[in-house]
């Protein structure tokens, strides 16, 4: 019996996916791809700034340049690369059957995308036309229209739920395994029953009321007691902080991601870790994307750009403060938190301020990075130069971006890729050790 011929499809690209990646038409294999005109207006609007969706517009505006010298891109260009379909760019129009300007009662930038598919639609009816956006609203927009619709599956994650963790309970154990863990240091992977271990991963050892924490050294090959130790005055509170105070002062371990809810200690054990070492590195960078609430821009704020960027930093200030009156004022400790600020040894900024810089001989420490993309994720760690420790935190559930969610944001994709790499180390922190107050809080509401 002659095999069913595939029916080819045309996947029309709206701005949200070209601003997450500029190099999304490269994605869909032998189909095609459709730009609308009113994509490349709205890009023209991102393409004058610092940040990385101004980079994205940018990027992506250089492609079609180049496609264009291939011929009109009014008329279907063939995409570079093997197995790849063809690009065309739709000018506006007004589909025959269903026109989306008319249906919604307005002629905004989204209808006219909309347009865009349902008229390619109207056309190919030997394909299958696929609105992809990252924009939830526009796909239910698109789906009222009997449209296919759907979300940009490159860099997302198929399960958030088994997202690696960083650590696993064994119990059970023979007593004589605990005793050996705690008089050598050290046990062999087939001794606890583990036949591929992975780098840098944690483990609780039980045998009844006995227990020991340890982790898996790549470097030895085998499984090597974790002890509990402090931190500038910082002691952990539970098996789950040990380890990522473990992972944060291992010098073997270059790249550190912490994920985990709110008061679960993320950002201060990084700081913490980080001011620990700094006799190791010439400088530590904290940053954090900007994301201001309700999608308002930083320019609603009044002040100068210091006093707008204040409110976006003052979490990471929290924590410093924190560290910081763990000492007496008359303490050495206690004066060299300021004398690091003021010599720009410690230098807390928002992300962007970051980008360009060399990364070399520091520790950076990236917070929220949850609301980063696996583009920024990527661009982050390809600057690391010589001796540089690159530590991410947050927590994939609180996304404050429109375009991503817990599968398709940077830290979940970073986490899923890199895991079992023997310079990464991940913990996923779950205990709340803010306030009984914040437990209940993130338990019940």
């Amino acid at each position: 019996m002659p095999k069913k011929k595939k029916q080819k499809k045309i996947f029309v690209l709206d701005t949200s996916v070209i601003l997450y990646n500029h190099n999304a038409i490269m994605s869909f294999e032998e189909n095609d791809v459709a730009i609308p005109i009113t994509v490349l207006e709205e890009l023209d609007n991102f393409k004058k700034g610092n940040e990385t969706k101004n980079f994205e517009a940018r990027e992506f505006i250089r492609i079609m340049d180049k496609l264009s010298e291939d011929g009109l891109l009014t008329d279907w260009v063939p995409l570079n690369g093997k197995s790849k379909g063809k690009m065309i760019v739709v000018m506006n129009a007004e589909p025959k059957e269903l026109d989306a300007t008319k249906m919604f009662g307005d002629s905004k930038a989204d209808h006219k995308i909309l347009n865009a598919a349902l008229l390619l639609k109207e056309k190919y009816t030997d394909h299958r036309v696929i609105m992809v956006t990252k924009d939830v609203n526009l796909r239910l927009k698109a789906k009222s229209l009997n449209l296919l619709a759907e979300d940009f599956q490159t860099g997302k994650i198929q399960n958030v739920e088994e997202l690696y963790t960083g650590m696993m309970l064994i119990e059970n154990l023979d007593s004589e395994i605990i005793v050996k863990m705690y008089d050598e240091g050290a046990v062999s992977p087939d001794e606890v029953g583990i036949e591929d271990p992975i780098s840098n991963q944690y483990f609780i050892l039980k045998n009844g009321k006995s227990s020991a924490l340890a982790f898996y050294n790549p470097i030895t090959q085998l499984i090597e007691r974790v002890e509990k130790r402090t931190s500038l005055r910082i002691r952990p509170r539970n098996a789950e902080q040990v380890f990522a105070l473990h992972a944060l002062l291992n010098p073997d371990v270059k790249l550190v991601t912490l994920q985990g809810v709110a008061g679960t200690g993320k950002t201060l054990l990084a700081l913490a870790g980080a001011l620990e070492q700094k006799r190791d590195y010439k400088q530590i960078f904290l940053a954090r994307p900007v994301v201001p609430l309700s999608n308002k821009d930083i320019g609603y704020l009044p002040g100068d750009i210091k006093s707008k960027l204040n409110p976006y930093m003052e979490p990471l200030f929290d924590n410093l403060k924190f560290i910081k009156n763990q000492f007496n004022e008359n303490d050495r400790e206690y004066k060299s938190f300021d004398t690091m600020l003021e010599k720009e040894k410690l230098l807390i900024s928002p992300l962007a301020y970051i980008r360009g810089r060399s990364l070399s001989n520091i520790i950076f420490i990236v917070d929220e990075a949850q609301n980063l993309t696996p583009h920024e994720i990527k661009t982050i760690i390809t600057r690391a130069g010589e001796n540089t420790k690159i530590i991410f935190t947050g927590d994939v559930y609180q996304i404050d971006t429109p375009y991503l969610d817990s599968q398709s944001n940077g830290l979940s994709y970073l986490i899923d890729k890199v895991k079992n790499n023997d310079i990464y180390a991940h913990i996923k922190l779950e205990k709340g050790e803010r306030s009984e107050l914040a437990n209940l809080a993130n338990d019940l509401l």
